[in-house]
């Protein structure tokens, strides 16, 4: 019985502790990201929680991890060229964090996280990693709240949008009506477009769904930057319908019609009506662009080296 070569045990051994090392070192960079920010997603979590605004964050880690998963064959089939510039953003990235921590600002705190991860793929492998890994990083963007200043900065136009949208669709209706800002008087009530009614929660959310939908249902890059573009003005309309809806519902059935359950349905309904219209803007621009078909032709075998029976004459 021969003994093994020595020099193909070596080389096993060697991948073997390169493989134990590689994973060991994963482990102590994942804890050590915990213990830097086990604070701020325990914040980024509760923000999920109590903010419908943003309870699609649950979603968008899975769905991260899951364009991460599909992309590890070509992650790891790719060369490795470690930079010291990543070093540089995770460390900057860092800086955001001590900033925040100390101004109490927690949008700096959570994009400075998404900031180290990205720095470390670079630094660890690399620029062509880090191009690899780059979609479901930045998809991470959309599970962090919106800073409050920004926030308010666009939900006031939006209520005015979905004010004189429901003015001028009211007024197609024959009901007599007079918007004052976001405040609509009708006949018999008065209601004012909130900010929960601007139509922001159902635009961060269809914003999310379109780029998912998009991803997974698209193949031209282009298409997708336009579906998820397309998510804006459509959640702005559908938003304005719903307004308009309840305006005329509270019309005929009182204030209880823009309260309590038939407030939340509608809401459903309109999100819902939303992802119809999104659909029906994709099955248009498919039309419009459809999807050009491979101008190559069709290989033929060459069957003569095959041993095709008809050629060897049996």
């Amino acid at each position: 019985m021969q003994s093994p070569d020595p020099q193909i045990h070596k080389q096993t051994t060697q991948k073997l502790l390169g493989k134990r090392t590689g994973i060991l070192v994963f482990v102590l960079l994942f804890l050590s990201f915990l213990t830097l920010y086990h604070q701020v997603i325990a914040k980024l979590v509760n923000d999920w929680s109590v903010d419908e605004n943003y309870s699609h964050g649950f979603l968008v880690v899975p769905l991260a991890l899951y364009f991460a998963w599909e992309r590890r064959n070509k992650f790891l089939q790719t060369t490795r060229h470690p930079h010291i510039l990543g070093l540089l953003m995770v460390l900057c990235s860092l800086a955001v964090l001590l900033v925040g921590i100390l101004g109490a600002e927690v949008f700096s705190t959570e994009i400075s996280m998404i900031g180290v991860i990205a720095g470390s793929v670079w630094f660890l492998f690399g620029w062509q990693h880090l191009k690899v890994m780059l979609f479901p990083i930045a998809f991470l963007l959309l599970m962090v709240p919106i800073p409050a200043l920004v926030f308010n900065e666009i939900t006031l136009p939006l209520q005015f949008i979905a004010s004189r949208f429901a003015e001028g669709s009211l007024i197609l209706l024959g009901v007599p009506v007079l918007r004052e800002g976001n405040v609509i008087h009708l006949p018999n009530i008065v209601l004012e477009v909130e900010e929960a009614c601007s139509g922001i929660r159902s635009m961060v959310s269809l914003l999310t769904l379109g780029i998912v939908y998009g991803y997974f249902s698209e193949s031209r890059q282009w298409m997708r930057v336009v579906l998820a573009l397309a998510t804006i003005p459509v959640a702005i309309l559908t938003n304005g319908i719903r307004v308009a809806g309840t305006g005329a519902a509270a019309l005929q059935y009182g204030a209880q019609a823009a309260e309590g359950f038939l407030h939340t349905f509608s809401g459903w309904f309109v999100f819902i009506s939303a992802c119809m219209l999104l659909l029906l803007c994709h099955r248009t621009l498919s039309w419009f662009f459809p999807l050009a078909r491979s101008s190559q032709k069709p290989q033929v075998r060459d069957v003569t080296r095959a041993g095709h029976p008809l050629v060897n004459g049996e």
